[in-house]
């Protein structure tokens, strides 16, 4: 399928029209197979895989002591995240092998403004990092979800959550913790909404990349209807293989790469480092804060003791607002895995986004408390 297909669900077909389109699209990927350059195996060569292996091996090479560490790190959070990918990767695959996913979008037609609502406020409750909301986004944006409903959750999920929101409070108080949960909502409002506004560009009307994530052409259900007993038609038991296969290759490959550059950002970036560079006084503080904050690695259970520091070393609640923002959205292994998922448009979208609503609502928190 298309970009277009997975945002306006399912295109159910049947006859010579759909059996004309599928053979035209096969083909075409098979003339391209055969004309393979030297390009085609450079891109081979540098992929994920090899980022990954190259990272691990320099870090086995040069500081063997820390590479048990590193490799706690990198493997715990991937872990960690590791459910959340099967879950996305079976929700996909089924949504599609079925033909329900046509029914997933209908659901949101006309109700995009109540949706980056309640998108906003239920963000806050989910227990998503940066990095563990990206298989739910993915899979939400592959079913044809609107994406100012998906942004508002991406950008005020990995903020706060039940958990976040006590330990917040026990570190910083509860005035910090309170305000954060605001802050989760307001971005994502902001988000949704100033996505809304930009729907009219095309990269943002489709704003996955051309993944497997939005499927093969090849595999498309030619069948009418909804079909929720997959598994009695042969069609439709291999596009639910293959889009399990395709789909959990992708996901793996871009969080394993997200995990291991977060374990290289904890072990050699010192907290000390940081806290040098933002501390300061007025609106100034907090744009550094929050740029020093987009990609640092913040975990959401550790970051308020590391906030605390900060403060104790000069740094204002502004800024500690918006640096603890930024980082929570958008850290360097979140910001790999956005890339690998959505087009530049929207990545730089978000980045923007994340970065002006933490500069925003991290001076009015300054100036308020």
């Amino acid at each position: 399928m298309s970009n277009q297909t997975a945002n306006t669900g399912v295109e159910i077909g049947s006859g010579d029209e759909q059996s004309s389109v599928e053979s035209s699209c096969c083909e075409t990927a098979c003339r391209t197979s055969t004309n393979k350059d030297v390009t085609y195996y450079i891109k081979k060569l540098l992929t994920p895989w090899s980022a990954i292996a190259l990272i691990s091996a320099s870090v086995f090479m040069l500081d063997r002591f820390a590479f048990s560490e590193f490799f706690t790190i990198a493997s715990a959070s991937f872990i960690a995240t590791l459910p959340f990918i099967v879950f996305a990767v079976l929700m996909i695959a089924y949504l599609k092998s079925t033909g329900a996913e046509s029914l997933v979008a209908k659901a949101f037609d006309g109700r995009e403004n109540r949706m980056i609502l309640l998108a906003a406020v239920f963000g806050g409750l989910a227990p998503f990092c940066s990095c563990e909301v990206i298989p739910f986004i993915s899979g939400l944006l592959a079913i044809g979800i609107p994406l100012p409903a998906v942004m508002a959750f991406w950008l005020s999920s990995p903020l706060i959550d039940p958990p976040a929101l006590i330990i917040t409070a026990s570190a910083l108080g509860w005035p910090f913790a309170i305000g954060k949960a605001i802050i989760a909502v307001g971005l994502g409002l902001l988000g949704g909404f100033g996505i809304k506004a930009l729907m009219r560009h095309s990269s943002f009307a489709s704003p996955l990349k051309s993944t497997p994530l939005v499927g093969t052409c090849c595999t498309t259900i030619t069948s009418s209807g909804v079909q929720w007993r997959f598994w009695e038609e042969s069609q439709r038991r291999q596009t639910f293989i293959e889009q399990m296969k395709e789909n959990i290759v992708f996901l793996v490959k871009w969080m394993m790469f997200a995990y291991v550059l977060e374990a290289l950002l904890i072990l050699y970036i010192p907290a000390e480092v940081i806290s040098q560079i933002v501390g300061g006084d007025g609106l100034f503080s907090v744009i550094v804060g929050a740029a020093v904050g987009m990609p640092a690695y913040l975990n959401g259970y550790a970051a308020p003791a590391l906030i605390a520091g900060f403060i104790n070393q000069g740094m204002t609640t502004g800024a500690a607002m918006a640096f603890m923002t930024a980082g929570a959205i958008s850290s360097i292994p979140a910001m790999t895995a956005v890339w690998s998922l959505v087009k530049k448009e929207v990545f730089i979208a978000y980045l923007t986004i994340g970065f002006v609503g933490s500069v925003l609502f991290g001076g009015v928190f300054g100036v308020l408390i």
